[in-house]
């Protein structure tokens, strides 16, 4: 019996979580799917330029796990742009150090903590406002689970 996976801390929600080639309707094209821990793999080592023994202290994990989890990522993402299939990001054993909150109103998008409860938008007022860890079903279970870095 295997043991079970280790959480593994993802900074932020993504902002984008569907990808398709243009002109090309989604329900006529094969999907593959990234894990929010694939994403976030993909963020630190290609995106900010970490070395995967920083990017895995930050996502919590060992450094050959890190490197595990960023070549199955690669490999995701170059089958998705060479083969043409659509992109999905979801799931995973994951929890966010922070998340997201778009108005969808006047489009202002923030960061906040989970201890930090928003009810209104910083810039219009409104209270039409779309939780991105929220979209993960994270929210509850993410709050103190981080250790207050960047």
């Amino acid at each position: 019996m295997s043991r079970p996976k280790k959480e593994r801390i993802v900074h932020n929600p993504p902002v984008f979580v569907n990808f398709k080639p243009v002109g090309v309707r989604a329900s006529s094209l094969a999907q593959i799917f990234l894990t929010l821990d694939e994403y976030e793999a993909i963020r630190l080592a290609d995106y900010l330029g970490m070395e995967h023994s920083e990017a895995a202290e930050e996502m919590e994990i060992s450094r050959s796990t890190f490197t595990r989890l960023v070549e199955k990522a690669r490999k995701k993402v170059a089958e998705f742009m060479v083969e043409g299939k659509e992109l999905i990001i979801e799931g995973g054993n994951i929890h966010f150090r922070g998340n997201l909150i778009r108005c969808l109103d006047c489009g202002h998008m923030f960061k906040t903590s989970f201890e930090d409860e928003m009810t209104k938008c910083p810039v219009c007022g409104s209270a039409n406002l779309l939780d991105l860890a929220g979209g993960f079903g994270h929210g509850n279970c993410c709050r103190g689970r981080h250790r207050g870095r960047r």
